[in-house]
């Protein structure tokens, strides 16, 4: 954890550099020490059938869900949070600086009892 998930309007295809954005969000989660590299992962999700507002031609819409696992305060996540919105809208400024665009962003805590995961890669980053 955490785990990046990026839902996007198709008209914004070509305007979202997702390899760029998710290095700045790895880059930014691991500088912060609170969570563990390998367990990192991002994904965009293009949304081929959307309407935003009253489904004017242009609109758009992004949407990212971060989800991070049980165990930190409620100040840092509060900072992660923050932080990480504050990386989004810094992509997206040049597509909202000239176009509308719904930007949103939700940090989900997973229930530790509920949650499932078998992850490799945390001995290679030991």
């Amino acid at each position: 954890m955490p785990h990046f998930i990026v839902e996007y309007s198709a008209n914004l295809e070509e305007e979202i550099e997702f390899q760029a954005m998710f290095k700045a969000f790895h880059d930014y989660v691991q500088s912060t020490g609170y969570f563990p590299i390998a367990g990192v992962r991002s994904r965009a999700i293009c949304l081929d059938h959307y309407r935003v507002a009253d489904g004017r031609d242009g609109f758009s819409l992004v949407n990212l869900s971060l989800k991070i696992g049980h165990g930190r305060s409620q100040e840092v996540k509060a900072e992660v949070a923050e932080r990480v919105f504050a990386i989004l809208c810094e992509f997206l400024a040049p597509i909202t600086d000239k176009q509308y665009c719904q930007v949103s962003f939700e940090m989900t805590e997973l229930d530790p009892v509920l949650k499932f995961n078998k992850n490799n890669l945390h001995t290679l980053f030991k």
